[in-house]
């Protein structure tokens, strides 16, 4: 990849990764439509807005934010 191209999606390892959670909790947060998802193919992809709306609406449940 180049270092002008923009990650706008990620797959469940790299979005568990990011967030500091296990692949499966990942896997769980999609299946309870906490975080959204898309199904490409066979995989499943996670757009990295979504992430950073999790971790800001985790923030602010928590009162860290």
């Amino acid at each position: 990849m180049q270092m002008n191209e923009t990650v706008l999606a990620v797959g469940v390892a790299e979005a568990a990764r990011r967030l500091g959670i296990s692949p499966r909790t990942v896997a769980t947060l999609i299946a309870r439509c906490e975080l959204p998802s898309r199904k490409v193919g066979r995989r499943r992809i996670i757009p990295i807005s979504a992430l950073e709306a999790f971790v800001q609406k985790a923030s602010a449940m928590s009162g860290n934010g």
